[in-house]
Order: structure tokens, then sequence, then C-alpha cells
């Protein structure tokens, strides 16, 4: 990943701005319902009405809230639904190759180490004994 983020960590993080974004939303609708119920209640004739106001001012708010937690699950699911797309390519030790999970073969180990479908067949002719390629920011194999 870029800058050194981890795939969980940028999910974690658009996460995170949208449950904000959901939070903000149910705040301000939540305001509205308490600024209309004061009006309602204002306007209101008699007790029962101001009652009924009061009722609807909490029906809505529970259906805010109501929205706002099925918004944070449903973030919550997109995440888990990122993450686990990209969990399969993490990296492990170099004692298997560099890939894990994957089956090494001939071609993968010729490739530098590289299972193919991991851009292997980019990398490969360009692979030197070393398994890097020239060019790709370090220093060429030593032959001495």
């Amino acid at each position: 990943m870029q800058g050194g983020r981890s795939a969980s960590a940028v999910e974690s993080a658009k996460e995170a701005a949208a449950n904000v974004g959901a939070s903000a939303w149910a705040g301000k609708e939540k305001t509205k319902a308490v600024v209309q119920a004061a009006v309602d209640k204002a306007r209101a004739p008699d007790a029962p009405a101001k009652d009924a106001a009061d009722a609807r001012k909490a029906e809505r708010i529970r259906d805010v809230e109501a929205t706002k937690r099925h918004a944070m699950r449903a973030n919550a699911a997109a995440k888990e639904h990122a993450t686990a797309a990209t969990a399969t390519y993490h990296p492990s030790s170099a004692t298997d190759g560099g890939v894990a999970g994957r089956a090494m073969d001939e071609h993968s180990i010729d490739s530098g180490g590289v299972a193919p479908g991991d851009g292997a067949m980019e990398r490969a002719p360009a692979a030197t004994s070393a398994g890097v390629a020239p060019g790709d920011g370090y220093p060429p194999a030593s032959t001495t």
C-alpha cells in the first residue's frame, strides 16, 4: 500500500470516516426533529396535541438512530469484505519463497520466488538470478 499503510488500516480509516458521516447526519436529523416538535408544541391548541408532537419526535429520533446503526453495520461489513479480499495476499516469511498460501512450482522459483498470479509474468523475463530486476531500486547482484 502507499505510504506504508496496510489494507486493513486504510479500510478502518474509510469505515471511521463513513461512521462520522452517519453520526453527523443522525445528529442533524435529531436536531430537526427536536425543532419541529418545539414548533408543533407551540402551535398546539391543547395538551393532547402537545403530547402527540412529543410522540412524533420520539418516533423520529428512534428511526434516525436505527438508520444510523444500520449504516454503521453496513460500513463494518464493507470493511470486513474489503479486508478479507486482500487478506489472501499478505506476504509471509522468506522461508517459503515469499508468498503465503500459494503452491510454489518451478516457474515461481525461477521467477525469483514469486508465484504466478502475483505479477510474476511481468517480472519474470527481467529477473536476475537474485530475483531482483535491474532498475527496480535495488543495486545489481554482486557477481564476485
